[in-house]
């Protein structure tokens, strides 16, 4: 297999658990040196699933990805909240969900299909006054701007399983929706809070993460058309 690294070249990746989305972008960046490496759409270090790295001119159709709608698989937590909205963090408050039913949490869910005001993460990549929100969120610095509200869109919104404390999810949604706030939504209209306890990126667009790369693959793939092509 041979890659045009002049040209550029679209990649597939399986992120991995732990893994950041620049990581990626630096493994491959190593590979390429020169060339611009970029990915369209950021997934948080405990997400996993299906990233698309662009490299050389392919770079320029990372807003078209980044445009398109995104399909996630996942499991939230009730009862527990944390600060970043996942288990990144250690839990910082609890309550009691031995009152809830299939039917009401079915019927919570199914509420947040369509279109809607989200509010953001405090822990995001948004970026306010030049610098990322979770840069500020991390340092321990007071956050003193007021996070606004975005419209976001879920076509699709199903309980794929109940087994409390956690329900499991698959979701489509549009660009900029933040799936933590979505676990932290659905937790607070239930009354008892939650969090984003797994989330699996399944699909961009019509890009599957069946077809995508393991990263270490990936790396030999690269080395191999270089060694080719010298």
């Amino acid at each position: 297999m041979m890659f045009d690294f002049e040209t550029g070249e679209v990649f597939l990746v399986d992120k991995p658990l732990t893994w950041t989305s620049f990581d990626i972008v630096k493994k491959i960046r190593n590979q390429y040196k020169q060339i611009k490496v970029g990915h369209a759409g950021t997934l948080d270090p405990l997400a996993t699933g299906l990233l698309i790295i662009c490299t050389g001119k392919k770079t320029k159709q990372i807003e078209h990805y980044q445009g398109l709608e995104k399909e996630y698989i996942g499991k939230i937590l009730l009862g527990k909240t944390t600060p970043t909205l996942d288990l990144e963090m250690p839990f910082d408050t609890e309550k009691d969900i031995g009152h809830l039913t299939e039917d009401m949490i079915l019927e919570v869910v199914n509420h947040f299909k369509g279109k809607q005001l989200q509010i953001p993460p405090i822990f995001s990549a948004i970026k306010i006054d030049g610098k990322r929100l979770y840069q500020k969120a991390r340092k321990g610095k007071e956050i003193d701007v007021e996070i606004k509200a975005r419209e976001i869109e879920i076509s699709e919104i199903e309980i794929t399983q109940i087994s409390l404390p956690e329900i499991s999810f698959r979701v489509v949604c549009s660009k900029g929706t933040y799936i933590r706030s979505l676990a932290r939504d659905i937790g607070e209209r239930l009354g008892v809070g939650g969090c984003l306890s797994a989330l699996r990126r399944t699909k961009i667009g019509d890009f599957s993460v069946e077809n995508a790369w393991e990263i270490n693959q990936l790396i030999e793939k690269i080395k191999e058309s270089k060694m080719l092509q010298k």
